[in-house]
C-alpha cells in the first residue's frame, strides 16, 4: 500500500514538473497571464500578436478633436497616411519577463507603457488639421479682456470674453502627440487659444473695482438751510476714468460744474432781493458785496479730498464769504436800512427798531453819490481822519460798509441833517449822522451787520467807489470824444 501511494506521489510530482517545464517553455515566447502591454491585453500571446493589433487598430485610426465650444472635428488617420512602425519595445518587454515565474502570473497583473511610434504624412496632416473650422474667419471670436462698465448709479465688471482664436502652432503639437499616442478622444486646452490680455480676476481689476467702491461711498449731503443739496453716487460715477489698463483716474470737470451749479443756485453776492421797507413797501434792491459766497476751487478740492477719504460726509459748503443767515433772506432782522431818497437811517436789531435818524448823504450832481445795494459793516473805528481829493476830516466815529464809504458823525453840520440837503451840500460819499447818534449805534452795531441802502427813484453812479464797491445804480462813465 505505501510503495503504491509513493509510486502515485512521483508520478503526479513528475507530471507537475513537466507542465511547469512546459509552460516555462512557451512563456520564453509569449507574455505572462495578465499581461498588458499599451492598451492591448496579451496574456499568453507573442509580441508579433501585440504589433499586428496596433498596426490594424491604426489603419482604422480616426481621431476627435473637441474645441472649446464643444464641437467635435473629426481626423482620419487613412487621409494623411497614419500606420504604426513597432520599435521592437514589444520584444524588449517579452524578453524582460521571467518565464519560470508564470505560476505567479495566474495572481498577478503585468502592466506595461509602450512608447509607440507611428507614421505619416506631415503635408497631408497638415492640410486635414488647416481645413477644420476652428480655422475658418467666420468661425473665430476674438478675445476681450475684461472691463469695468460704468452706467448711471452703479459699475460692474464685465468678465472676459475667452473668444476662439487658435494658436496653430500650439493645436498642430497637441493633436501630433495624440497621433503618437494613438490617442482616440483630444480635448483642445486653453493653451491652443490666444488667451485674452486681462482677466476679471487680476489684481488690476480687483484693485480698481475696489478703489471705485471707494469713491462711490463718500457721497455728500451739504447743510444749506432750506434746501436738500447732495453729490451723489451717479455723479461720482461720472467723474471715474478707467484706462485700457484699468488705472482709475478721477475727471474734475463733472466735479467743477456742480461746484458752479452750487455757486449759481446758493451764492447771494450781489443778488437782487426784495426788501421791505420802514415806509412799509417792498423794494428790490440788487448789487453791494454782501451774500454767501462758495469758494469754488477750496469746494473742488474739498470733493476731491472727501472722494479718496471713501466715507459719506455731512457739511457745509467752503464759503469765501459768509452772510448773516442762510437762504434767499440772508439779510435776516438785524441789520442798518438806509433810504436815500428820504434821507433816513434805521436800525434794527432781531426785527425790533432801535434806533434811527435822518442823514446826509453824497451829493448825486457832483458825481458823489454815495453807493446802493446790499452790504456789511466792515469794521468800526474811533477818531478817524476820513481823506479824499481836496479834503481831509477828522471823525469820531467811523463805521465803513462799502469802498471808503461809511456812516459816521458830521459836527460840521450843526444838527441839520434830512431833507434835500444832499442834493446842494452833500457829502462825498459817505452817510453823515448826528454826533450823539453815532455814537450809540457804534455801540450796538456789530462788524458784519448787514447795510440795506436804496434809491427810490432811478440814479446814475459813475464814482470810482460805486465802480469798486458792485453799487446797484453804477454806470459806466461815458468817454467823451
Amino acid at each position: 500500500m505505501k510503495r503504491s501511494a509513493i509510486k502515485w506521489l512521483i508520478a503526479i510530482i513528475a507530471i507537475l514538473f513537466v507542465v511547469y517545464i512546459g509552460f516555462s517553455i512557451y512563456f520564453r515566447n509569449h507574455y505572462l497571464w495578465h499581461t498588458t502591454v499599451g492598451s492591448v491585453k496579451c496574456g499568453g500571446k507573442t509580441a508579433e500578436f501585440v504589433i499586428d493589433n496596433n498596426k490594424a487598430t491604426a489603419q482604422d485610426y480616426f481621431l476627435t478633436i473637441t474645441d472649446r465650444n464643444n464641437n467635435n472635428y473629426p481626423l482620419k488617420g487613412s487621409d494623411f497616411d497614419y500606420e504604426y512602425v513597432p520599435k521592437g519595445e514589444e520584444e524588449s518587454i517579452l524578453d524582460s519577463q521571467n518565464p519560470f515565474t508564470w505560476p505567479a502570473s495566474i495572481f498577478k497583473s503585468y502592466t506595461y507603457e509602450l512608447g509607440r511610434s507611428v507614421t505619416y504624412n506631415q503635408d497631408k496632416f497638415k492640410s486635414s488639421l488647416n481645413g477644420l473650422e476652428i480655422y475658418s474667419d467666420d468661425y473665430i471670436v476674438a478675445p476681450e479682456s475684461a472691463k469695468i462698465q460704468i452706467e448711471g448709479d452703479n459699475f460692474k465688471v464685465v468678465d472676459e470674453v475667452m473668444g476662439c482664436t487658435p494658436i496653430p502652432e500650439e493645436i498642430e503639437a497637441l493633436v501630433a502627440e495624440a497621433l503618437n499616442n494613438q490617442v482616440t478622444e483630444l480635448t483642445l486646452t486653453d493653451d491652443c487659444y490666444v488667451a485674452p490680455e486681462i482677466s476679471a480676476k487680476d489684481k488690476c481689476v480687483v484693485d480698481a473695482s475696489a478703489l471705485i467702491a471707494k469713491y462711490m461711498s463718500a457721497t455728500i449731503h451739504y447743510e444749506i438751510d432750506g434746501a436738500d443739496v447732495n453729490f451723489t453716487t451717479s455723479q461720482i460715477l461720472s467723474m471715474i476714468r478707467v484706462s485700457d489698463k484699468f488705472k482709475v483716474t478721477l475727471d474734475q470737470e463733472p466735479a467743477k460744474a456742480f461746484v458752479q451749479h452750487l455757486a449759481s443756485t446758493y451764492n447771494t453776492f450781489g443778488d437782487k432781493r426784495k426788501f421791505k421797507t420802514s415806509k412799509g413797501d417792498t423794494i428790490k434792491v440788487g448789487g453791494g458785496d454782501y451774500g454767501w459766497v462758495i469758494a469754488k476751487a477750496k469746494e473742488l478740492q474739498q470733493i476731491l479730498d472727501d472722494l479718496k477719504a471713501g466715507q459719506p460726509v455731512k457739511r457745509e459748503p467752503i464759503y469765501e464769504q459768509r452772510a448773516i443767515k442762510s437762504g434767499s433772506d440772508d439779510i435776516g432782522k438785524t441789520y442798518i436800512e438806509i433810504d436815500y431818497t428820504n434821507q433816513h437811517l434805521w436800525y434794527y436789531k432781531d426785527g425790533k427798531l432801535k434806533a434811527d435818524t435822518p442823514i446826509v448823504s453824497g451829493q448825486l450832481n457832483k458825481q458823489n453819490g454815495s453807493v446802493d445795494g446790499v452790504y456789511k459793516i466792515v469794521y468800526k473805528q474811533k477818531d478817524a481822519t476820513l481823506v479824499g481829493e481836496g479834503y481831509s476830516s477828522p471823525v469820531k466815529y467811523f463805521m465803513p460798509f462799502a469802498y471808503n464809504i461809511g456812516i459816521h458823525d458830521a459836527s460840521w453840520r450843526q444838527g441839520k441833517f434830512g431833507g434835500q440837503i444832499y442834493k446842494t451840500q452833500g457829502s462825498h460819499g459817505c452817510v453823515n449822522v448826528p454826533p450823539e447818534f453815532v455814537k450809540k449805534l457804534f455801540k450796538m452795531v456789530d462788524v458784519g451787520t448787514p447795510v440795506v441802502a436804496y434809491y427810490r427813484e432811478k440814479v446814475e453812479l459813475t464814482n470810482n467807489a460805486a465802480k469798486m464797491s458792485n453799487a446797484y445804480s453804477y454806470v459806466e462813465k461815458k468817454v467823451q470824444k
